[in-house]
């Protein structure tokens, strides 16, 4: 955790950005009977009746520092996936830096081994060093600064049936776009003196741990 904290404390640097990386499925659901249509004095109506259409994945990298965002709808969530979207990300908007502070959880598609299963090793090599990656701890997925725009995707634009995959990009694209153009920033006030204070009892168990090992 307070590793998490010390790379959100960390002033802008252009050379060695922070991202946020978190993927969220999404289960792709139609009407069983057309609804009928908002009009003046009614409300939207729809049955509770739907059909199952499948899922996609939604992956999701966010620059709090400067309000910037970038996302994909893909199939799934396989290490292939992660690679090509982590791999679209560096060479298309951070080309020229040093490496990136990549903040993500610890699942296990999200290391650079799915790099090797992905490309060469001479590519997969590069792509590694272009990264330092930074994991939340297991139930800690709240710290990931990504999931809060995940979030705010669902709650503004994805909270309805979406029946296709290319609609879920379409609102995608459309959401992305007003985003990023007012550059909404991340106001993250929760810092390592607070968790110590949070979590004062679970300090103390590890005090006692490393004493007594």
């Amino acid at each position: 955790m307070e590793d998490v904290l010390d790379v959100y404390e960390l002033p802008y640097d252009p050379l060695h950005p922070q991202l946020c990386f978190d993927e969220k499925p999404i289960q792709l659901l139609g009407d069983k009977l057309v609804p009928i249509p908002m009009k003046p004095g009614k409300s939207y109506k729809s049955d509770y009746h739907y059909e199952r259409k499948g899922v996609c994945c939604i992956f999701m990298i966010v620059e709090p520092l400067t309000g910037w965002r970038f996302a994909q709808v893909r199939d799934q969530k396989t290490k292939l996936d992660y690679a090509h979207f982590v791999k679209k990300v560096v060479d298309k908007f951070f080309p020229h830096v040093e490496y990136i502070r990549l903040v993500q959880d610890n699942l296990n598609t999200h290391n650079p081994s799915s790099f090797y299963e992905a490309f060469q090793p001479e590519e997969a090599h590069r792509l590694k060093n272009k990264f330092e990656f930074h994991s939340t701890p297991v139930g800690a997925s709240w710290l990931n600064m990504a999931e809060i725009e995940l979030s705010a995707l669902s709650r503004q634009c994805l909270n309805r049936r979406i029946s296709a995959k290319h609609l879920v990009a379409s609102e995608l694209d459309a959401w992305l776009m007003e985003r990023n153009q007012e550059k909404v920033k991340i106001n993250w006030t929760f810092n390592t003196n607070k968790a110590r204070n949070i979590f004062k009892e679970q300090y103390g168990k590890i005090l006692k741990l490393l004493i007594t090992n």
